[in-house]
């Protein structure tokens, strides 16, 4: 009855959202979830697995079940773990990760200090707007390293939450329906 209430506009929120009441092993249209928006943060506006069988040989696609550091090291292997990691609504761990990587490549130290700060306000601080989950030490010991800046003041928390993507987070994306469509798509691309 409710639904029938609703004004039309919600129709695609409600699209959006049907696929969520499924288990994230199960859902492959990863598209129906995603924002219309594209974010420039992610690069990628929406993830298919067509498209991407369509851009992935089967070998490459095989080789992210070799370790997870293949799989981050992969940039479709990236997109396609961020949109698995949207439908566990923990993707700030992996944006966690990528902002780390990417602040580690920082030169000016100007630049250096208000990166630091922005991450930490971010990811890291109780309460951040995509807290990432670490423990008490973990956090406190990356605070304090906010004192004064450096390329390594998110090690141990970046560290932390690698390990707990690549134990809780990679096994269930190779065991999810997206990833074996996606092999299953780009085998049969090959026949």
């Amino acid at each position: 009855m409710a639904a029938l209430l609703m004004p039309r506009r919600n129709k695609g929120m409600r699209t959006r959202l049907g696929c969520l009441s499924h288990k994230s092993d199960s859902c492959s249209d990863f598209t129906a979830i995603l924002p219309d928006k594209p974010n420039r943060a992610l690069n990628y506006s929406r993830i298919d697995v067509f498209f991407f069988s369509r851009r992935l040989s089967t070998e490459e696609a095989t080789r992210w079940a070799d370790s997870f550091d293949v799989l981050l090291s992969h940039k479709y292997g990236v997109a396609a773990f961020r949109a698995f990691l949207k439908t566990e609504f923990s993707e700030e761990n992996l944006e966690f990760w990528l902002a780390c990587e990417e602040f580690k490549k920082t030169r000016s130290t100007a630049k250096l200090v208000s990166k630091a700060h922005r991450i930490f306000e971010e990811f890291v601080d109780v309460q951040a707007p995509r807290e990432v989950n670490i423990d008490f030490q973990t956090r406190e010991a990356t605070r304090k390293n906010m004192q004064e800046p450096s390329l390594t003041c998110f090690d141990q928390a970046q560290g932390k939450v690698h390990s707990l993507m690549e134990k809780d987070s990679y096994p269930r994306f190779l065991r999810s329906k997206m990833y074996l469509d996606l092999l299953s798509q780009s085998q049969r691309r090959l026949s």
